[in-house]
């Protein structure tokens, strides 16, 4: 898989930056939103270069997240027999 970025963190501001204006430095992502993010990314730029047809990827996965989620229901149906 791909490695995740680093996460920046930022230090506690100095009292002669309190003074400024605040600085909004948004919400802590969780590794799965980080990661939809990435993916997304990728998938744009991917389609940008003519690389891929980002519609049909996006149907293909769709497709795909489908069939996994058939596959878990037998398999569950599976453990309940």
């Amino acid at each position: 898989m791909f490695p995740m970025p680093e996460r920046h963190h930022h230090a506690k501001n100095s009292d002669s930056e309190k003074s400024a204006s605040k600085k909004i430095t948004g919400k802590e992502l969780e590794p799965d939103e980080e990661l939809r993010v990435q993916i997304d990314t990728l998938v744009e730029m991917l389609d940008s270069k003519g690389i891929i047809n980002k519609k049909e990827y996006q149907r293909t996965v769709s497709m795909r997240l489908h069939e996994t989620s058939k596959a878990l229901a037998f398999e569950v149906i599976g453990e309940d027999l």
